[in-house]
């Protein structure tokens, strides 16, 4: 199912194969409406690693109780030829511009979490 130009639902699944509630899925579509816009403003594929999580699969890898993607308002992401934190710089900007939504943005060696939580939080 495509929720944008160039983002599919199937890329937000869980990856234990648990199905998806109708309110994740409001959720997601609202994230990959952000995603699709950092990949409009940089020109470059974005790769989704982990999207929405099933409870039992966010406990599995050791996410944290209340994570924003058991709630299917986050995504952890790799920008294609970008470093994380100049991927989060990219946000940031986007946020500042008022071209994406305000949210969490988290810089891991590999890649970044982005979520839509509201409020600004940064790690």
């Amino acid at each position: 199912m495509k929720l944008t130009k160039n983002f599919t639902r199937e890329e937000f699944d869980s990856k234990d194969g648990s199905t998806m509630p109708a309110d994740v899925l409001h959720n997601i579509q609202k994230v990959a409406n952000q995603l699709q816009a950092l990949r409009d403003d940089l020109g470059r594929s974005i790769t989704i690693n982990s999207g929405y999580r099933s409870q039992a699969h966010n406990k599995r890898i050791g996410g944290v109780k209340n994570s924003q993607h058991t709630k299917g308002t986050a995504a952890d992401i790799v920008v294609s030829g970008m470093k994380p934190k100049d991927v989060a710089k990219a946000i940031e900007t986007l946020i500042s511009r008022g071209d994406m939504l305000q949210g969490g943005i988290g810089v891991y060696p590999t890649f970044v979490h982005y979520d839509i939580r509201k409020t600004r939080a940064r790690w």
